[in-house]
């Protein structure tokens, strides 16, 4: 198969609810309000609750408490609303996962950590939209769920990575394109904004093309998660290329905060999305 094939495939297990696309809808309609949203999102009283729980966490920040629907769309508006649900599909999807193909809590922990990292250097690197960048960084590589379900066999293969043939190169070895080209097909399938799926698609590429920052952001981030979820295999230095933290004017210090804000949020976080399935 190939990756637009793997996502039609996945997306009958992993497809958007009806609240998404109503609320992408109402985003497309100038004439929304605020009561428009919170009445589609209010209905699921379980994901009210998970985006009150998200919106009051580390991801955002905001000081004081963020109790109605209403003022968590008033103060992050519409798009970050629509991020958080995307969020909520992924954390849903991994909770129900059941298969032994892949190292499932390290796949979450990764995920989660890549999210969290993407953020942070977004900050830093003066990138606006860094819930955009957030979603980016924790959906980039969904593929590798996708491809564990479905052809369990190959993803049992990918997982055999190590400094010498890294991830990338090996899902490459045996797909012919990475876990992130999947992950954008199903993103596709979904009517995710293009401006999420770019940097997704292309981040590999970052030493060679020449696209935005987000490409070299994600790039970064998913080379510290990867050293986080390896510390044994894979080493800071040989994995952070210095050409793209200078063009980014992001510096050693900046990275070693960027670790440590996202290896102390990633916990958290995945009790959070995971009721507690994965908390110490």
């Amino acid at each position: 198969m190939n990756a637009h094939e793997y996502a039609v495939q996945a997306n009958g297990s992993f497809a958007l609810p009806d609240a998404c696309f109503k609320i992408r809808g109402l985003m497309d309609n100038e004439d929304s309000t605020i009561e428009d949203f919170a009445n589609v999102i209010s209905v699921d009283p379980s994901m009210t609750s998970r985006l009150l729980q998200i919106a009051n966490s580390a991801i955002y920040s905001f000081p004081g408490e963020i109790s109605t629907i209403s003022r968590a769309i008033t103060i992050i508006g519409t798009q970050a609303i629509y991020n958080m649900m995307l969020v909520d599909v992924a954390a849903t999807a991994f909770k129900h996962f059941s298969n032994q193909a892949i190292d499932l809590k390290r796949f979450w922990r990764m995920s989660i950590f890549c999210g969290l990292a993407t953020k942070n250097l977004a900050i830093k690197a003066g990138t606006r939209d860094i819930e955009r960048l957030f979603v980016a960084g924790l959906l980039q590589n969904f593929g590798e769920l996708i491809v564990a379900k479905i052809t369990p066999e190959i993803a049992q293969k990918c997982e055999q990575y190590s400094p010498e043939q890294l991830p990338w190169q090996l899902q490459k070895k045996a797909l012919g394109y990475t876990y992130t080209d999947i992950s954008a097909e199903l993103l596709k399938i979904w009517q995710i904004p293009e401006k999420i799926i770019l940097p997704i698609k292309h981040f590999n590429e970052a030493k060679t093309i020449q696209i935005n920052k987000d490409v070299k952001i994600l790039y970064l981030a998913s080379r510290l998660a990867l050293v986080d979820s390896h510390p044994d295999e894979f080493i800071f230095d040989e994995s952070i290329d210095e050409d793209i933290c200078k063009n980014l004017n992001v510096s050693s210090d900046d990275l070693a905060q960027c670790v440590e804000f996202a290896s102390e949020e990633a916990e958290n976080i995945l009790t959070i999305m995971n009721g507690g399935l994965f908390s110490k």
